[in-house]
């Protein structure tokens, strides 16, 4: 008997002038979480892919409890006990909780599907993870939180041996990400094997009991999560050390404010939002989940209908109905999600990077194929983004890759005002360090950005003032100088807590 419950050795995966997977080793032992790292484009997308049968490796073997298995499909991946929770959750939002657990695994009672014991299980298993919730309400009610266990509930009916968990924290408030570090320990505890994908160095160290590295589609090493600190798990990860995380550099603040907003009100989401934006400086928004930093931004851009207040840009008032109006008056937003609002993923790098701003290509009627391959070229290496050619399919590339292209798009709009909502969820450290240069370029360069983060030290690490939200209010603003300038402050007046002085 082999002492691991899944065994993938020397793994090679090749597509069109990709090799995607070269060497790669991975091994999870019975009730072990194993904590799984590397850049975007390591390659970890494509290794649970193998793992789940989605690929077959042109070469390498898979071993399930020490028996070889060569998997066809999906389907005979999980009927050896692999399942995966992917970062995009699988959840049809209008079916019940029970629908969305049996999909595909229905019970059957003379022919008829068999709801009662459907129900019945449903419940005892979301139970078994915490949630004591009604299974025949359906799964959109929920929030992300509830929606991940009944992946995960999925995966427990199938009596999974092993459950790879991709980027599970990465729309989870802080009491979400408790619940689920919670439940990867129970599910450790019933002899479950973990796979647990993360960019964030801090769950690794508090989850996992050993962490595998991997670099441009090959294994580089695991080790005990003892055996490693930051600064090694970085550079096994990127292949250099990255001196710092955070690398602010600071411009000249304007004289005038670039955006001021006054008393923006949208009916039972804004109440009376208030602040100033200045160009050469980081401002950043912070704030729990649901505390309106995002539908703040979208009312300035004219994504979502405002109730009142004034909006002013270089001191002038303006009056913004929709996106293409905040972009002809100087305004970038990269939103939150890159894949459905970023985006168009079944185009290419070429196209996509055009999209904010097509007149600037253009010759008369037609556009200027010559520059836009030149201004591609330009920012497929300032970003360094990884692509096989300017041609490839958004839709390929990895969630890190995708967000550099989504910015590239932003770069090309001439604005002045640059609203990144989440911009580096999902990245790792390398690509990280990647987006905050970008901004730091915008910054030297006179610009006014507006960054919105659930990540504290990344706040921290990047503002130079911080706006407080909560339930739709501004509760305070920080200047990087002040005293309340940390992380008790700024919590402290996210929960609703007021600062002194």
């Amino acid at each position: 008997m082999s002492e691991y419950v899944v065994e993938l050795k020397n793994a090679v995966k090749l597509f069109p002038g990709v090799v995607a997977l070269k060497n790669m080793h991975l091994n999870v032992k019975p009730g072990e979480i194993l904590g799984l790292i590397g850049e975007n484009g390591a390659g970890k997308s494509t290794l649970i892919k193998v793992l789940t049968g989605v690929h077959q490796p042109d070469e390498g073997e898979i071993y399930v409890e020490g028996q070889l298995k060569k998997f066809k499909d999906p389907n005979e991946s999980a009927a050896a006990g692999i399942a995966c929770v992917y970062q995009e959750l699988n959840i049809e939002p209008l079916l019940s909780i029970t629908d969305n657990i049996f999909i595909n695994k229905w019970i059957k009672k003379g022919g008829l599907l068999d709801y009662p014991t459907m129900h019945k299980k449903a419940k005892e298993v979301m139970a078994s993870l915490g949630q004591d919730i009604d299974p025949h309400k359906p799964a959109g009610t929920f929030g992300m939180g509830v929606q991940q266990m009944i992946e995960i509930a999925k995966a427990v009916l199938i009596d999974a041996k092993m459950i790879i968990m991709d980027e599970p924290t990465s729309s989870l408030g802080e009491k979400e990400v408790e619940q689920l570090m919670k439940t990867c320990r129970d599910l450790k505890a019933r002899g479950i094997g973990i796979v647990f994908v993360s960019h964030k160095l801090e769950e690794l160290f508090e989850l996992c009991d050993r962490v595998t590295v991997i670099r441009d589609g090959e294994f580089i090493e695991t080790r005990d999560t003892k055996d490693w600190d930051n600064d090694s798990l970085i550079t096994a990860m990127v292949g250099r050390s990255l001196d710092n995380q955070f690398p602010k550099e600071f411009g000249q603040k304007s004289a005038e404010p670039v955006l001021k907003v006054e008393n923006l009100q949208e009916g039972g989401v804004l109440f009376g939002v208030d602040f100033e934006a200045y160009g050469g400086q980081i401002l950043g928004f912070a704030g729990l989940v649901g505390a309106g930093r995002t539908e703040t931004m979208r009312a300035i851009f004219g994504a979502d209908p405002i109730d009142g207040g004034k909006v002013y840009i270089h001191g002038k008032e303006v009056s913004i109905k929709n996106p293409r109006q905040a972009i002809n008056n100087g305004i970038a937003f990269l939103t939150e999600d890159r894949k459905g609002q970023g985006l168009v993923l079944a185009q290419t790098i070429r196209t996509n990077l055009i999209l904010a701003n097509m007149k600037r290509f253009c010759n008369g009627p037609f556009l200027n194929e010559k520059k836009i391959v030149e201004s591609g070229q330009e920012h497929i290496k300032s970003l360094r983004i990884k692509t096989p050619s300017i041609d490839e399919i958004v839709g390929q590339l990895s969630g890190g890759n995708q967000q550099k292209v989504v910015i590239g798009k932003w770069l090309n709009a001439d604005a002045d005002i640059f609203i990144f909502d989440e911009p580096t969820r999902g990245i790792d450290v390398g690509a990280k360090v990647e987006v905050y240069n970008v901004m730091n370029s915008l910054v030297k360069a006179g610009k006014c950005v507006i960054m919105i983060s659930s990540e504290m030290p990344e706040i921290l690490g990047m503002s130079d003032r911080v706006v407080v939200m909560r339930g739709g209010k501004v509760m305070a603003t920080v200047d990087r100088d002040s005293k309340h300038f940390n992380q008790e402050d700024i919590m402290k007046a996210a929960w609703g807590g007021t600062l002194d002085g």
